[in-house]
């Protein structure tokens, strides 16, 4: 079942994730042929950025082949 976890600066409210998480999920549901919603789990882990520096930047680093970045 799809796990999403989202890694961001402190800041947004519970509102704000919920939102993120509905899209997201509409999101993947559609593209990836997801029926259930209730299958997704979405997290959101706030980190300060020297938290991010420590434990996201190597994460994503060890974990390049497998990133699909948007931002070209």
């Amino acid at each position: 079942m799809p796990y999403i976890n989202v890694k961001l600066y402190p800041g947004r409210t519970d509102e704000q994730k919920r939102e993120a998480a509905q899209r997201i999920v509409q999101a993947v549901m559609e593209t990836c042929n997801v029926a259930d919603p209730a299958a997704f789990a979405v997290v959101f882990e706030e980190l300060t950025p020297e938290q991010y520096q420590a434990t996201a930047v190597p994460e994503f680093e060890a974990k390049r082949a497998l990133r699909y970045d948007l931002a070209q």
